[in-house]
């Protein structure tokens, strides 16, 4: 892959072996003069066992140890703050080596247990309703920063609880599709079985609609797919999801309605915030209704998160009830998402991390008065 850590001379920066998947790690060991067989180990020891000491990997030659404690690295992301909701949710908080800060979520359920991961260093897109765009957006996560989230959520679990990780979705901070290479090396790591071993369905990569992106993503990976929607018409999107401008809902559809093979059975998940008196509309569902009736989908309606200055509020429980009997009425299969984290600024929307924004968006939004 273009700009992989595989590309950069070994004299002048170390290559970070958390953030390298099986094929990178066989080419780079080839090329050194070691075995190919050697990837599975360096796999377990980091990611299966949770070991970043050369030492302890025992099976692996002395020389060979030093050689690696000489030219490469494990560093998974510092752990600033670790905070848990009355629900259980926990959110951490990371910091990575150039001090910029990212959040991940982990959400427990009985028999489940979904971490949520982010991409990039806060989000370009600036969709009006999420508190991520609002605070800006400074640079791409590397490989090895998105997988040491899920190094680092495996390690603190298996020390402070009995919860596992059984589904990834990357749906944290930032637009996952705007940083694809490292998107695409992580899942690679996270369907190796010999690293942290996901099944396709159980790892979900969710976009508002970067069309070429989710075509390239497709020829690339068949992880699950997850759209945000939030609007079943131009107009109305244009207004929540600013990217609608570039990829409308014309172009996104097309997309959508081919992405999975048709005997596949599967589905292309669309999310859908509920703003009250601005999408919550019965009007709106029958649109919305409309829209879906021949891509294979379910929806998933999400409770609006308040953040300050927004401008929204949440719609009434009455009125999610109500969108979602239209919904079924029509054919389609939705599910409500119980907002979970809320206390601790963990639900979907909420995340910002410390973000050294390069757009100075989070200074425009400090002038706007308190609407909430």
């Amino acid at each position: 892959m273009q700009g992989s850590p595989l590309l950069k001379d070994l004299q002048n920066e170390a290559i970070h072996l958390l953030g390298l998947n099986r094929p990178q790690l066989v080419h780079w060991l080839t090329s050194i003069g070691q075995s190919a067989y050697r990837a599975t180990q360096l796999l377990q020891w980091i990611h299966q066992r949770g070991v970043i000491q050369f030492e302890e990997m025992t099976n692996l030659n002395k020389s060979f140890r030093t050689y690696l404690k000489d030219h490469t690295k494990i560093s998974p992301p510092l752990l600033l703050r670790d905070e848990k909701s009355h629900d259980g949710t926990r959110k951490w908080v990371f910091q990575l080596e150039d001090k910029n800060a990212i959040e991940t979520v982990f959400i427990p359920e009985e028999g489940r247990g979904t971490l949520c991961i982010s991409s990039q260093v806060g989000c370009t897109l600036n969709c009006t309703f999420c508190r991520t765009g609002k605070e800006g957006f400074n640079r791409n996560l590397s490989t090895a920063e998105i997988i040491g989230q899920v190094w680092q959520a495996k390690q603190i679990l298996k020390k402070t609880s009995h919860e596992k990780i059984t589904n990834i979705v990357f749906m944290g901070m930032g637009e996952p599709l705007y940083n694809l290479e490292h998107v695409v090396a992580a899942i690679l790591l996270l369907r190796d079985d010999y690293a942290y071993g996901f099944s396709k369905r159980k790892v979900t990569v969710s976009t508002a609609g970067v069309v070429p992106g989710m075509e390239k993503l497709k020829a690339l990976s068949d992880c699950s797919l997850a759209v945000s929607l939030h609007a079943p018409s131009n107009i109305l999107r244009n207004q929540l999801v600013p990217l609608n401008k570039k990829y409308p809902l014309e172009k996104l559809m097309d997309v959508c309605r081919n992405y999975f093979p048709p005997r596949s059975r599967r589905k292309v998940l669309f999310e859908y915030v509920m703003l009250q008196g601005v999408n919550d509309e019965p009007k709106t569902a029958i649109q919305l209704a409309a829209l879906l009736k021949d891509i294979p989908s379910k929806v998933n309606l999400i409770p609006f998160n308040p953040f300050p200055n927004s401008g929204y509020q949440r719609s009434s429980s009455e009125h999610i009830e109500q969108f979602k009997s239209l919904l079924h009425q029509n054919g389609l299969r939705v599910l409500v998402r119980k907002t979970r984290g809320e206390d601790i600024q963990a639900a979907c929307g909420q995340l910002v991390g410390e973000v050294h924004d390069r757009t100075r968006r989070h200074l425009l939004l400090k002038k706007i008065p308190d609407q909430c």
